[in-house]
């Protein structure tokens, strides 16, 4: 079952940010844009490479009203410990959500049950609490942030415009889409 267009089950969590501990739930992903992030585990491989990336795009993330979440099986402490030790991890200034329980990752339907780790899953969710993108990944293969962005600036511009939609490689200030009766077979 899609999880496009369903609100955010409630859920609440610790989370590490900006050196300190902070509870989290759904209700954080209302009123704003949202990026949430999950991934395997701390101190692995192909992770701090894309949370890297991610902490890369995220000015430009902010700028744009979005805030960023990652999340994975570990805790809020293990989360800290990697904050302290590893340079990659170091830079992050998003709010990290440790789901030791497994329940974020069962609600974004992303938990690797025999594993017991989150799938590589990334989800935009709107300012009203709804996923509007949904992207899964295999463990070996990392994600290219720049990406989010684009599809953060396509889902505000469907969003702000309705009845317009965007193309495929759609860029900001590029053309949109009104899709209608005329416009059937003609693309």
């Amino acid at each position: 079952m899609s999880l496009i267009g369903k609100e955010v089950q409630q859920f609440s969590a610790k989370a590490f940010h900006n050196g300190e501990f902070i509870d989290v739930s759904d209700q954080n992903f209302k009123g704003q844009w949202s990026v949430v992030c999950f991934y395997p585990a701390d101190f692995t491989f192909v992770c701090p490479t894309e949370l890297e990336d991610l902490q890369n795009e995220y000015a430009t993330l902010k700028e744009l009203g979005v805030e960023v979440y990652s999340v994975s099986t570990d805790t809020h402490f293990t989360h800290k410990a990697w904050h302290d030790h590893s340079e990659a991890i170091g830079k992050i200034e998003y709010i990290m959500i440790g789901d030791p329980s497994q329940k974020i990752s069962r609600i974004f339907d992303v938990l690797n049950e025999e594993e017991g780790l989150a799938d590589r899953g990334t989800f935009i969710i709107d300012p009203d609490g709804v996923i509007q993108t949904v992207e899964i990944n295999a463990g070996g293969i990392g994600r290219d942030a720049s990406t989010i962005v684009n599809k953060i600036k396509a889902a505000q511009y469907v969003r702000n415009n309705p009845g317009e939609v965007c193309p495929a490689k759609w860029q900001e200030g590029a053309a949109t889409l009104k899709p209608s009766l005329d416009l059937v077979g003609k693309i």
